[in-house]
This record gives structure tokens, C-alpha cells and sequence, in this order.
């Protein structure tokens, strides 16, 4: 019958009792496929994390400054890595990292929620915050 309409003859379901055919163009089939493909590759969203580094004794200025730019970055729908990072002797002061990045994430809990509490790895104390989802009107 395939050969008659001079189409292929392609094996759906090899494991089916009885096995599934199906007479079709099967150049066409495979370019609906990568088309599929490509459509759902497309839908997908990529994940960007921004990195903002702030020193354990930063200044009121800074922290504002580094704030607008975290928003900016919350707003585009990036995640947002967040970290302290101790210099020398500057470890002795891991409270006042911890202080400054609980107050970054309180500031900005009205668009982001924090994925992981601030956590000292190293010479780095890092927070994660990931925007909260459009509300749909």
C-alpha cells in the first residue's frame, strides 16, 4: 500500500501487540518533529543569576546603590546571588555580613523571595534570591 502511494511505511510503536504502523511522508514527519522541537526549545525560559558583591563593612551609599541595581535585576526576571566577601582579617566581623544581607532581602521581599539563607562558604557568606512570579490580572 505504501508503495502505491509512494510513501514510507514507519514503525510507530515497535513494542505494541500487534506492532503500530503507520503510512506517511516520513521526510515530512521528521521535519514536523524539529519543528516541535524547536517550538517547545523557544517556550523554554533560561535562568540568569547576577552576582552583587558587598565587603562586610559597606557603606549606607553603596548598599542603596547595589539595592537599585539587585531591582533592576529582579525585575527582568534574573536571579539574584548576593555575597559578603571577607578580606584578611576582615572574618571577624561575620555578623555584620549576615546583618548586611538579611537587610538586603528584607528590602527587597516585595519582588524577590530568598531561596537560601545567608550561609558562609570559605571567605564568601552568600544569599539566593529568585524574583516572585508575575501576579496574572
Amino acid at each position: 500500500m505504501a508503495d502505491e502511494l509512494e510513501l514510507d511505511l514507519v514503525e510507530i510503536s515497535p513494542n505494541a501487540d500487534p506492532p503500530v504502523c503507520k503510512i506517511i511522508d516520513y521526510q515530512k514527519f521528521l521535519y514536523q518533529q524539529k519543528k516541535k522541537q524547536k517550538e517547545l526549545k523557544a517556550k523554554s525560559t533560561q535562568i540568569t543569576v547576577k552576582e552583587i558583591r558587598f565587603g562586610p563593612q559597606t557603606d549606607e551609599h553603596d548598599f542603596n546603590f547595589k539595592l537599585n541595581h539587585a531591582i533592576k535585576f529582579l525585575k527582568d526576571g534574573a536571579k539574584v546571588k548576593a555575597f559578603v566577601f571577607f578580606k584578611g582579617r576582615s572574618i571577624l566581623f561575620k555578623e555584620q555580613g549576615e546583618i548586611l544581607l538579611l537587610r538586603f532581602a528584607q528590602e527587597l521581599e516585595d519582588l524577590g523571595k530568598v531561596e537560601s539563607l545567608p550561609k558562609l562558604e570559605g571567605k564568601r557568606m552568600i544569599m539566593l534570591l529568585a524574583p516572585k512570579p508575575a501576579k496574572k490580572k
